[in-house]
């Protein structure tokens, strides 16, 4: 038989004859109707219904011919047609041909090469059977030619289709090489790079790729992100915002991510279906949890600042896990007495000593944004360069006259700012300031006065008319007290080389038939007698307002060091670290907490490195200093509680709740109810009975660790240490979301605009209180008062911390859709709505106001503690 010999029938005996076609088309379809009826065969020996047919059946190319397998947990049987549309067959496979022609440039269809023996047909199973039912996944069949080296019949591929989103963030694209690998209940995909024409993931992009499998996967588990190297560039990394599936079936699974990813590593992602561990049964799945929170336990570790401190994150780690040193998870070095540390160091325009290498070494994922950064630096250095260029960083001494004090932020004046200059030694706005300043908390309403405050009716009557007395004015809840006790037993500090001095004043307030809030007598010190006057309106002038004077300095250091400092930035800090030790990114309740802990961990290092470390803006400004601040920190946190921290509790055991023109709690009550609807929806969806709650190991270890590393486990502060059904869930939670968002901006926002006057906030007090009436002069009260260069650079911290930077999400923003489900979803709508209308509602009342409280509406508070 010759080359040229042409093939007669397969297995006829007989030769072509004249005329006929032969070569490489007469074998192909020889060799195809041979397979067509093996395939029959195959099929009728599967079923009988079959067998009687005497025409081969066609199979359509592009259609699935299914084994018994699983997509999705569901048994598929196999599904053949008889068909006569051969012209619709030959377009398919002319178009199979065209695409294949497409992938392969250098081959050719139109001159195919020599056949390789036929091998039989089978569907082919993945090497690991489907976990839910333990069989074959189906394949996909196409009736086409074959490339050299391939099987005759080869499954078609499964495509699935990937649209991949990188952040819009400065430096957020990469040049590296992304692989991925789609895992499913059913298989696992090969790892498959995602490379097109043109630049590959720059900043903001959308691009979509494909990954084609032999069979379709199941239900998607994982999908697995690869990042490596590329030719001869160095690493960088990529903020990769999420990747939505489209399967096969149509049907779309979204896998966010919203991360930096760092150097050469794989990242797993889970669908964005939020999910407690007890809805996890799967080995994988539940593993996958196990790997996710060892890994972040290792990156952010615990670490003790001082004794009786909330514990805070350990910045060292960060450090560690770049060189990929091992670490123990239960590190706990206590730092108060770490003195100049080598990265202790003055920076020009700066004042303080600013501790370096803790500001070099944050994780990716909590460190301002480069936007942010750059918005910080540009609010601090002009106004640090401008006073030092005018002399008034270095300027020691009393300052000359009042109003030199209005020079100091000439250029950074607001309406408010103007008020508190025109108003800040009048009674009424004193008082005003206890009810919508930045330190709303300190009041309570007292049926009974102290003994340590011996105030008789003699003394007020002046004030309070011939209509009342003291006594009734008590009985009628009209009567509130601020203690600053926290401060009798305070360590005082030197600053300038000067000795400074703390007081612990008793100051009593009545609430006028005019509905305004007065100060009624004011004792400087919790021991009554000769030598602590009480100090009462009908003295004389300078002697009345040094002793409201003294009474805004102890104002500022309980506002600075507990109310504002300690309750907020400190616990939410802890909130934060329990949130990502405890709780895997598929959790729900990470997914609710994750937004109002954004960058919480860098501007609580940025303060310790600034403000709390040796020689920082603490110990250059403040009468008590930095040990001092732990002094407070330490005693407050032993006394706060959990009524404290919620704000309808806090407000009805102070007494306040039917106080007049109190802003803050009417506009904070506003927006606890509008936290408590939305958190009340989310826990309702994802917790539905107290079982749930109870069998979540991840809720209550969270729970737990927040009990011990932020409280240090005490059982008095009432704080829970597990919690057992779902409103003890939205209780808890609305409070953290709360303190994280709106506590926040009303204690911090207005910082700038009652500081700024210096003499209504000052940080520190030069001379002992004093011990007699008489003798207090307009030149006494200035020796008093902060030094010039005190006083600055205390109004610098004033102005940095009241301009939050750029990069905000307000309250209720969640660019970062962690939640794909439909319900969490609709009620974030509903929160904003809600919130929309609050706001409404706020400034509309505001324009009655003669000072607008502004420092709780909405779009104004950060959703976090950024600043």
């Amino acid at each position: 038989m010759g080359r040229n010999r042409s093939w007669g029938t397969l297995g006829s005996g007989r030769t072509s004859t004249p005329g006929h076609q032969s070569g490489p088309l007469t074998r192909r379809r020889a060799v195809s109707q041979l397979y067509r009826r093996y395939l029959l065969f195959s099929i009728s020996a599967s079923d009988p219904s079959l067998r009687s047919g005497t025409q081969a059946p066609d199979i359509h190319l592009g259609e699935p011919a299914r084994g018994t397998g699983c997509v999705r947990g569901k048994q598929t049987s196999i599904r053949v047609q008889d068909c006569g549309r051969r012209e619709e067959a030959r377009a398919a496979s002319r178009e199979l041909r065209r695409e294949k022609a497409q992938e392969h440039p250098r081959e050719s269809w139109a001159h195919p090469q020599p056949y390789p023996a036929p091998q039989p047909l089978a569907l082919r199973p993945e090497t690991q059977p489907c976990p839910a039912c333990r069989s074959s996944p189906p394949g996909r069949l196409l009736l086409r030619p074959a490339l050299p080296g391939h099987p005759f019949l080869l499954p078609i591929m499964a495509v699935y289709r990937l649209c991949v989103t990188t952040g819009p963030y400065l430096r957020a694209g990469t040049l590296d090489n992304i692989s991925v690998t789609l895992v499913g209940t059913c298989g696992e995909s090969p790892k498959q790079r995602l490379d097109r024409m043109g630049r590959d993931f720059a900043p903001g992009s959308v691009q979509k790729y494909k990954v084609r499998c032999t069979a379709e996967l199941g239900e998607l588990l994982l999908l697995r992100v690869h990042k490596e190297r590329y030719a001869f560039f160095r690493k960088d990394s990529w903020y990769c915002s999420r990747i939505c599936v489209t399967e096969p079936d149509g049907s779309v699974s979204h896998f966010p991510c919203y991360q930096w990813i760092e150097g050469y590593c794989t990242v797993e992602l889970r669908p964005g279906t939020a999910r407690t561990i007890c809805q996890d049964s799967l080995p994988l799945l539940l593993d996958h949890r196990t790997r996710e929170l060892r890994a972040r336990q290792e990156c952010y570790r615990w670490k003790i600042y001082a004794p009786g401190f909330p514990c805070m994150v350990d910045v060292n780690s960060f450090q560690e896990m770049e060189s990929d040193k091992k670490f123990a998870l239960t590190k706990t070095t206590t730092c108060v007495d770490q003195g100049d540390s080598s990265g202790n160091r003055y920076l020009p325009g700066f004042p303080m000593k600013i501790d370096i290498p803790s500001l070099m070494y944050m994780e990716p994922n909590v460190r301002y944004s480069a936007t942010k950064t750059i918005s910080l630096l540009f609010n601090a250095i002009p106004a640090s360069l401008g006073m030092k260029l005018r002399g008034l960083l270095d300027r020691k001494g009393s300052w000359k006259k009042l109003d030199d004090m209005q020079n100091i932020f000439w250029c950074h004046k607001t309406f408010t700012t103007k008020y508190v200059t025109e108003h800040w030694c009048e009674d009424h706005f004193f008082g005003y300031q206890y009810l919508n300043g930045v330190n709303p908390v300190m009041l309570h309403c007292i049926s009974s006065l102290p003994s340590k405050l011996p105030v008789t009716n003699d003394m007020v009557a002046p004030l309070l008319g011939q209509d009342t007395c003291l006594q009734t004015e008590l009985e009628r809840g009209n009567i509130f007290l601020a203690d600053y006790w926290i401060l009798a037993e305070a360590p005082t500090h030197c600053l300038n080389g000067r000795q400074q001095y703390v007081a612990a004043p008793l100051c009593l307030l009545w609430l006028s038939p005019q509905g305004a809030l007065v100060p009624l007598a004011i004792q400087l010190s919790q021991t009554p007698g000769p030598d602590s006057p009480i100090f009462l309106p009908t003295d004389s002038e300078w002697d009345w307002l040094l002793a409201k004077t003294w009474v805004r300095n102890s104002e500022f250091l309980v506002h600075e060091n507990n109310t504002h400092f300690l309750c907020t930035h400190l616990l939410c800090e802890a909130f934060a670290m329990a949130t990502l030790r405890q709780l895997p990114l598929c959790h729900p309740i990470y997914k609710l907490l994750l937004p109002h802990t954004r960058y919480t961990l860098q501007v609580n290092t940025i303060a310790r490195a600034t403000l709390l470390n040796p020689e920082g803006l603490v110990d250059q400004v403040t009468s008590i200093g930095r040990q001092g601040l732990i002094y407070l920190m330490s005693t407050g946190l032993a006394h706060f509680t959990y009524t404290n921290f919620c704000l309808p509790d806090s407000l009805r055991a102070r007494g306040v709740l039917a106080i007049p023109n109190y802003h803050y709690r009417d506009d904070g009550l506003k927006i606890w109810a509008a936290i408590e609807s939305f958190v009340s929806e989310i826990v309702g969806y994802y917790y539905p009975s107290d079982a749930s709650v109870q069998q979540d190991s991840e809720l209550q270890a969270w729970t737990g660790e927040i009990f011990a590393q932020a409280f240090l486990g005490r059982e008095s502060s009432g704080f829970p240490s597990r919690l057992c059904t779902p409103g003890e869930m939205v209780k808890f939670l609305t409070a953290i979301i709360f303190n994280c968002s709106a506590q926040h901006a009303a204690v911090n926002s207005g910082q700038h605009d009652f500081g700024a006057w210096m003499p209504n906030a000052p940080s520190s007090m030069r001379q002992p209180p004093p011990q007699t009436k008489g003798t207090t002069t307009l030149k006494t009260y200035l020796d008093t008062l902060p030094e010039v260069n005190i006083s600055c650079n205390n109004l610098l911290l004033f102005w940095l911390v009241s301009q939050e930077p750029k990069d905000q999400r307000p309250l209720g923003t969640y660019p970062d859709e962690h939640f794909t489900e439909e319900a969490p979803r609709r009620s974030i709508a509903a929160f904003q709505s809600r919130l929309a209308q609050i706001s409404r509602d706020i400034q509309e009342r505001n324009q009655g106001l003669a000072l607008p409280y502004t420092y709780l509406d909405p779009p104004l508070i950060e959703n976090s503690v950024s600043i």
